[in-house]
């Protein structure tokens, strides 16, 4: 045991060491990964130390530099040591993470986390949070405690009886909004067809008179879903306009702020996601500005009996939840999981609210510096504007930008990708790994405008 270990640490520690300064391409492709690792079914088994040296020697050529300062692909965290750390002991201790009587520590290290979460967020205090896999089941759960309690307001049990005969839910949501809403939606039997989608600003945002409109046009129970943070240009709705707007009509408001709710936490920039409070749940990943390892999202719900009726499962053999006790597989669909508060606890008490603010805010700031540098380029367009660490960027024209897309991934310097936005070509940068900083984004600026030239100078 000690020795798999230590050779599973070693490991880790030279390839975190190394992702600083390393390429960012892998060295070898996903066909080149199938061959390498592609074996027959072993008839017995090995050393598990030589199985460790096994998989770092396989893998280590077709792994990207996620971790480094230079990877703005998507919107993902650098995993900081810490919260890796904390993983790697969740994993050591073996927790099944689903009910407090199990493992209290799991139980408890969320209910404390929690806490530190609103706090940090201000939302309301008295809101639950399930510790889920990230954003992707954040709005999923979210949304079924929206569906179970605007159903129940109208005397439909949703939990008991499903949807069949059930009154109809409308759900109102930006025109772009994230995937990742319609797949909730489609996993809870709502439709990702059936919406009402609303016309949004050159940023993405919602416009008010257009939801205004949308809300006035349905009757029955109503669900508008927002967000905080556009997934391209970073921008947030205009939250503490629309959101007093859906209330007075009765619909539940959903807030999908998977990056840009962290922006509360940040006085630079909380007003981008200013009357987020005022929402009845809210989706976000710890994976993304809090750095923690993958396997962390937060689902945040103001009625936490709406919450737990969706979620709850019950069974003679699960230990029955005593008052001022909080199980936590009455948050999340899943009830055997990892116990993933520990990483988000070790990661709040290691940047503490001053580090993630400053942190933020330096991200929010490169972006800033970046854009400037890009935008000075002849030929080179920033396409949105910068309010948070989202960067969209033309160069001349489609086909232009999808040459210099590649050309920046063949150079291997960076790793950025792109996106269409307005039916156009971009390329889009998100400056959130926690290693970043002036340098690195000087140097990955320079790195995308030597590809564009290269890709003018080819002609």
């Amino acid at each position: 045991m000690h020795e798999v270990l230590r050779r599973a640490a070693a490991h880790a520690e030279a390839y975190r060491a190394h992702s600083a300064i390393a390429e960012a391409a892998p060295a070898r492709n996903y066909a080149g990964s199938l061959a390498a690792f592609d074996a027959p079914l072993p008839q017995t088994g090995s050393d598990p130390a030589q199985v460790i040296d096994d998989l770092e020697r396989l893998a280590l050529p077709g792994l990207r530099n996620m971790t480094g300062p230079r990877f703005f692909g998507w919107v993902i965290g650098a995993s900081h040591p810490a919260g890796v750390a904390a993983d790697w002991m969740v994993s050591a201790w073996g927790q099944n993470a689903g009910n407090h009587v199990a493992s209290p520590s799991s139980a408890a290290v969320e209910t404390v986390a929690m806490r530190w979460l609103l706090d940090l967020f201000d939302l309301p205090r008295e809101a639950s949070v399930g510790f889920v896999t990230g954003a992707t089941m954040a709005n999923f759960v979210c949304l079924a405690a929206a569906r179970g309690e605007m159903l129940r307001r109208v005397g439909w049990d949703v939990e008991a009886q499903g949807l069949f005969g059930a009154p109809e839910l409308h759900v109102i949501l930006g025109a772009d909004a994230h995937s990742t809403v319609f797949s909730a939606l489609q996993y809870l039997g709502l439709g990702h067809d059936r919406v009402r989608r609303v016309a949004t600003g050159a940023q993405g945002q919602v416009l008010p008179e257009a939801f205004a409109a949308a809300l006035a046009d349905v009757t029955g129970p109503a669900l508008a879903i927002l967000q905080s943070g556009q997934i391209n240009t970073g921008a947030c709705d205009p939250l503490d306009a629309l959101i007093p707007l859906a209330r007075a009509r009765g619909a539940w408001v959903h807030v999908d702020g998977a990056f840009g709710l962290w922006a509360r936490a940040c006085p630079e920039v909380a007003a981008q996601a200013a009357g987020a409070e005022l929402a009845d749940s809210w989706a976000c990943d710890g994976h993304k500005w809090l750095q923690t390892p993958y396997d962390c999202g937060y689902a945040i719900v103001r009625d936490a009996a709406a919450h737990a009726r969706a979620m709850t499962i019950a069974a003679s053999y699960l230990p029955v939840v005593e008052a001022g006790e909080r199980d936590p597989s009455h948050y999340v669909p899943e009830l055997s999981r990892r116990a993933r508060g520990f990483a988000t606890w070790a990661m709040i008490r290691t940047l503490g609210r001053d580090g993630i603010a400053e942190m933020i805010a330096r991200h929010c700031r490169l972006a800033r510096r970046m854009a400037a540098t890009l935008a000075a380029e002849p030929g080179v367009v920033v396409v949105n504007q910068v309010v948070l660490n989202q960067i969209i960027v033309r160069f001349g024209d489609d086909a232009g930008t999808r040459a210099t897309i590649r050309r920046v991934q063949e150079d291997g310097i960076i790793f950025a990708g792109g996106a269409t936005w307005r039916g156009q070509w971009v390329m889009r940068l998100s400056v959130i790994s926690g290693g970043i900083d002036d340098a690195e984004a000087d140097k990955s600026a320079a790195a995308i405008l030597s590809a564009w030239r290269a890709v003018q100078a080819a002609g």
